[in-house]
């Protein structure tokens, strides 16, 4: 298999939060002496507090101060012994009160996040599967991980998409026992509610479905005795429901809560639930600050409690609609998100707030979407009215300036999030800056002068290459291989052109750049789901092309506006095609515009590296061996040039219908065995249409010791009018592959044929790197920018490659 350089999640992750906290809204430390809840101070600016998870405010209660601080005096800063051998003095007054509060008794953890390490690998068997609502806390998905090193089923669906979710639960009801879909009650950025009634409804069409609860948000707020939001939706546990709930934020003190009405299986996590076995217990400070919370959720407190902050939230509600803001959930959690859009944005209105003395909590990837960048903001028992007038009103007057400074609106937010447009903006020309764009949807609307000058040197898109993608893809019966073309130019005022590139719109595989194993494993599925995890893609260029896509006068002093006014249309024809991805491809690494690009809501990813030869002529192998290295050299010398003797090379301007049937065999045999990059089969039509066109050409070798087979070789080679060949794709015999070979031979006959017909370069193509740098082959780390609708085709690559890279270490 051709071996590439695959993209890191964890670097994308890391470059994107890295961007974050270079702009001061991340990593932030409170210089405080004393906190009230009410205020906090960062790099010396006292601010309201609108970022706490806190929501009524306990934390700060004396009754849960003196408690803790009793603790400490009588029992010590911890008890450091397991609870499997005796829980200290407070424990088991927790417990009842937590069993007060509930109606049933609790498992109590000293952390969600250990709390579900305990639970998931002893709730869920072998013969039972899972499903995961992608937005799902990560600590959840992290348990779920140990699932899988047991072989069990771990899937994921669209955040709150029943419709996945039943298909997700008839796929596995014949061959698991119990399934398991896992949720929060409260999400933690947007604030939404998970579909309590309508999950309750799949338990009684699917008696194999379970529910698990992560409701460490809806906590306290909600509910009778603060018992939570699921327990007020719910008010029975039935037993096919396990509630993880927390005694930390709203709670006010440290700890989780786990709840399940079956006492056999209570017993069985409390015997050997991991953590709940090995880990330290609750410090006592902790557990006496839990009871005096308990006390007060069991007293009529707690219901004042929640009606003085619901009153905050239904005030802050009314402000935010007088003022039609962006908020993206409306309900009546303390959790509100208002989307920006693109991380610029964010970042410029996160500052001016913090100038306005308000301090407000960035939401970013991946805890969303890059471009459903937005504003956390969370009301708590500790904001007064006042306090949350002026934030609502220093909402309505910067974010309009926001949006200005950063070349973004209310209405491209509303599309990125979905949710209702409130006007019709055109941004098709900009006429402050004298820049106009036009979109064409067919190269023969384009004069073909013009589009050699700028676009044409580059791959197969020169003006002819672009007549045969269109007459070859823009109508396929494929809908694998069927795409819509779309030209943008951008010129100033006096007609000259600043920008040009094009666009094709079509579907592509979401494992395509995943690592190999993981492809196979989908291509399984795909035996009888052929469209299974694809996506609706627009993207800069084709899945046909590499190379530079996009011209931009890097001379003119508006270049960078000229991108901006182009990202700003594709957007639109984004959101008019309501693709699933946005793809901007293949920049160099490095390039001048990556700021611009990222700061619209793009996040960068690593590429294929591109593989080039240049200003190449020579006229006998030694001194085509002088090109190359010493090491290169003694290649060539050794398993190259040795093994030409054995083949008949023939170039074709045309191949026969046997022939064309013959190496259509040999393009599926690297197809099947190459899963680098993993794109849809072309079919046998897409290379017929190669035979009509005056610019493609094939180099076939034949085995001169083979005289059953016409050829076990070919290369489908494109001559761009403007001096670059392009071997596009590949055919071979693999049964003579190492022998003789036959792939290193078909790349020294391309260099070759290269060299005969005096082009200037080769644009070797994006995989097995190695090899081609052999033959003197430099090569271009590439990046490409993405846009997503939701994270969940990028999680679920990230989830099953690490899945596999697992399973390569065993």
């Amino acid at each position: 298999m051709a071996k590439i350089k695959h993209n890191n999640f964890i670097d994308t992750v890391d470059e994107v939060l890295s961007g974050a906290k270079k702009e001061g809204v991340l990593h932030l430390y409170a210089e405080d002496k004393i906190l009230t809840g009410r205020t906090i101070q960062i790099k010396g600016k006292e601010m309201f507090h609108f970022g706490t998870t806190g929501y009524l405010g306990l934390e700060q209660d004396i009754r849960l101060k003196e408690a803790a601080i009793a603790a400490i005096h009588n029992y010590g800063t911890q008890f450091p012994l397991s609870k499997s051998y005796i829980s200290h003095p407070l424990y088991n007054e927790l417990e009842q009160k937590i069993e007060l509060m509930y109606g049933l008794p609790p498992i109590i953890t000293k952390n969600s996040t250990l709390g579900h390490l305990a639970v998931i690998p002893t709730l869920v068997r072998d013969e039972d599967a899972v499903i995961m609502d992608h937005q799902v806390h990560w600590s959840v998905q992290n348990a779920c991980q140990l699932l899988k090193l047991r072989g069990i089923p771990v899937e994921m669906i669209r955040h709150s998409n029943l419709d996945m979710l039943e298909d997700k639960i008839k796929q596995l009801t014949t061959k698991c026992n119990k399934i398991w879909y896992m949720a929060d009650g409260v999400y933690s950025m947007f604030g939404d509610y998970a579909p309590i009634p309508e999950l309750l409804a799949l338990t009684q069409k699917y008696t194999q479905l379970n529910l698990y609860f992560d409701d460490v948000h809806g906590m306290s707020w909600k509910g009778k005795n603060g018992t939570g939001f699921i327990f007020d939706a719910i008010r029975e546990l039935p037993e096919n429901c396990i509630v993880v709930s927390t005694l930390s934020k709203t709670f006010g003190a440290s700890g989780a809560t786990i709840f399940c009405r079956n006492q056999k299986l209570r017993d069985k996590i409390k015997n050997f639930g991991g953590p709940l076995t090995f880990s330290a217990q609750l410090e006592p400070a902790s557990v006496a600050a839990a009871i005096a919370s308990a006390d007060i959720h069991l007293s009529p407190e707690i219901t004042k409690k929640q009606k003085d902050l619901s009153d905050k939230i239904a005030n802050f509600n009314q402000l935010l609609s007088q003022e039609n803001l962006p908020i993206i959930s409306k309900n009546d959690s303390p959790v509100f998100f208002l989307g920006m859009g693109t991380p610029v944005t964010a970042y410029n209105f996160v500052h001016r707030l913090f100038k306005e003395g308000f301090f407000l909590n960035l939401g970013i990837y991946p805890a969303v979407p890059i471009k459903n960048t937005g504003i956390r903001i969370t009301l708590s028992s500790h904001n007064q009215q006042q306090d949350i007038t002026a934030l609502a009103e220093a909402m309505e007057y910067h974010i309009p300036k926001a949006l200005e400074e950063t070349n973004n609106s209310e209405n491209k937010i509303r599309q990125a999030f979905g949710i209702d447009s409130r006007k019709t903006e055109k941004s098709s020309e900009s006429k402050e800056l004298k820049l106009f764009i036009e979109e064409k949807n067919t190269i023969q609307d384009i004069e073909k002068s013009e589009w050699n000058q700028y676009m044409g040197k580059q791959n197969i898109f020169d003006w002819e290459g672009m007549v045969y993608l269109e007459k070859t893809f823009s109508q396929h019966p494929d809908p694998a291989n069927q795409w819509d073309f779309y030209y943008y130019t951008i010129r100033n005022k006096k007609g000259n052109i600043v920008l040009m590139t094009f666009f094709t719109y079509g579907l592509w595989k979401d494992d395509m750049l995943a690592t190999e194993s993981v492809s196979m494993h989908l291509e399984e599925i795909r035996k009888n789901n052929p469209l299974y995890l694809t996506s609706k893609v627009l993207n800069m260029g084709s899945l046909f092309t590499e190379g530079k896509h996009c011209f931009i006068n890097n001379e003119y002093l508006l270049a960078v506006k000229a991108l901006t006014l182009l990202l700003n249309k594709i957007e639109e024809k984004y959101n008019a095609l309501n693709a699933d991805m946005l793809v901007l491809r293949d920049f160099e690494e490095g390039n001048n515009y990556n700021k611009t690009i990222v700061d619209q809501g793009y996040f960068k990813i690593d590429m294929p590296e591109s593989c080039v030869i240049e200003n190449q002529s020579w006229h006998t192998y030694e001194e085509f061996t002088k090109t190359l290295s010493l090491r290169s050299r003694k290649h060539f010398n050794k398993e190259i040039e040795p093994y030409e003797k054995y083949y008949n090379v023939a170039i074709k301007d045309r191949l026969t219908k046997s022939e064309m049937a013959r190496a259509y065999q040999l393009y599926n045999n690297v197809k099947d065995n190459n899963y680098a990059i993993n794109t849809f089969r072309y079919t046998q039509e897409i290379f017929e249409n190669m035979n009509e066109s005056p610019n493609w050409e094939f180099i076939v070798l034949a085995l001169k010791t083979d005289a059953e087979n016409p050829f076990v070789g070919v290369m489908f080679c494109y001559k761009n009018n403007n001096h670059t060949y392009v071997p596009e794709l590949i055919g071979m015999d693999y049964k003579w592959a190492k022998e003789y070979q036959l792939y290193r031979q078909l790349l020294f006959q391309t260099v070759k044929r290269a060299n005969t017909l005096q082009f200037t370069k080769i644009d070797f193509g994006v995989s097995a790197s190695f090899e081609k740098r052999k033959l003197g082959a430099k090569i271009i780390p590439k990046v490409a920018y993405i846009q997503a609708r939701d994270n969940y085709a990028m999680e679920l690559m990230n989830t099953l490659q690490n899945d596999y890279k697992s399973i390569a270490k065993e």
